[in-house]
Formats: C-alpha cells, structure tokens, sequence
C-alpha cells in the first residue's frame, strides 16, 4: 500500500473541468524552488543561462545521494529497462540528475537524509555511493533540460523534476542501493 501523504502527486492528465498546471509552468515553478536554495539567486540564473547548470548548495531546500552509473545501469538491466524509466519508476518520478561526464546520478531527496541515512552511508561508500549534504554544492543543470546534449556533454535531468519541493523518497533510493549491492555480491 502506497502512503500518499508523504508522496508528491504525479501531474494530472487533462480533462473537461479539471484544471492542471501545464509542464512549462511546472517547470518555472520548479526553477525558483530550485534557485531559492541559492544565496543569491539571480546569480545561479545567470548560471543556468550561460553555462546550462548552476551551483546549488545542498542541506538547506535538498540533499543528494551521489549513484555510480555503473551500478545504476547493472539494477536497470537486471530490470530489462533503460536506465532513465528504470530511475522514473523506482523513484516514483522523484528528481534525478545525469551527470555523464561524471559518469554518476544524482537523485534529489530531502535534506536532512544524511544525517539520517548517516549509518547505512558509511556502507554505502564502499560501492561508491555519497550522500551528499551541508557544505556541498551540486551542479543542478536548468528544468527542462531533460537529455544528453552529444556536444556538450552537460549533465541533463533523467527524472525531471515534476514541481517545486518535489523530490526522491529515501527509501526509493536506498532499493536501488541494496540491489546494487546485492548485484555486486552475485558477482563475486
């Protein structure tokens, strides 16, 4: 049974009398939640203009939990789908970024996940994952960049994000994790 108090309501398909938020709405109204975690905010616009990604500071608005691509693409596999709706459905379309010069995801989740998770991140370094928090910056690329630019290899949301504040359940990431890990133990 899914608890839906805690979970972000996906957008709803339009119908006769319904009023829905169209996605370039949603996506503004993302990009300010997005730069209200910035001290200056007009600067990581400027940011996003010039450069296609802006330097957010996390442990304030959201955190991150840095995933190595290689054990992302092993779960997604053993799933038999692409990576990116792989992370669509087993975060429950929570934000995620797609850092391919890096070679690693980055999924949104709240703030104060590493300091919660602190215990189960000391294990999890050992397969190259980092939550990462206060006193960290993430290179956060402009909503609606949502696929590898060949040319520039700039990082690109996987997930997007669906609306402001809307970000990846912990315990989402945590799955994808274990069977990470559970995957690297099978190869051993």
């Amino acid at each position: 049974m899914t608890d839906t108090r805690t979970r972000p309501l996906r957008p709803a398909e339009p119908e006769p009398g319904i009023l829905t938020h169209s996605r370039a709405g949603r996506e503004s109204a993302a990009a300010h939640w997005l730069l209200s975690a910035h001290p200056f905010p007009s600067r990581a616009a400027m940011e996003w203009t010039e450069c296609g990604i802006a330097l957010l500071p996390l442990g304030t608005l959201m955190s991150a939990v840095r995933l190595p691509q290689d054990l992302v693409r092993a779960v997604a596999d053993e799933c038999g789908r692409d990576v990116d709706s792989f992370l669509d459905e087993a975060c429950e379309g929570g934000p995620i970024i797609c850092d391919p010069q890096g070679c690693r995801y980055y999924a949104l989740v709240p703030a104060g996940m590493p300091a919660t998770w602190h215990a189960a991140a000391v294990e999890w370094r050992a397969l190259g994952v980092e939550c990462l928090g206060r006193g960290t910056y993430l290179g956060v690329p402009e909503p609606g960049a949502n696929s590898l630019n060949p040319h520039g290899w700039h990082s690109y949301w996987s997930v997007p994000m669906t609306s402001a504040g809307a970000l990846c359940r912990p315990l989402d990431v945590a799955r994808i994790i274990a069977a990470g890990r559970r995957l690297a133990c099978d190869e051993q």
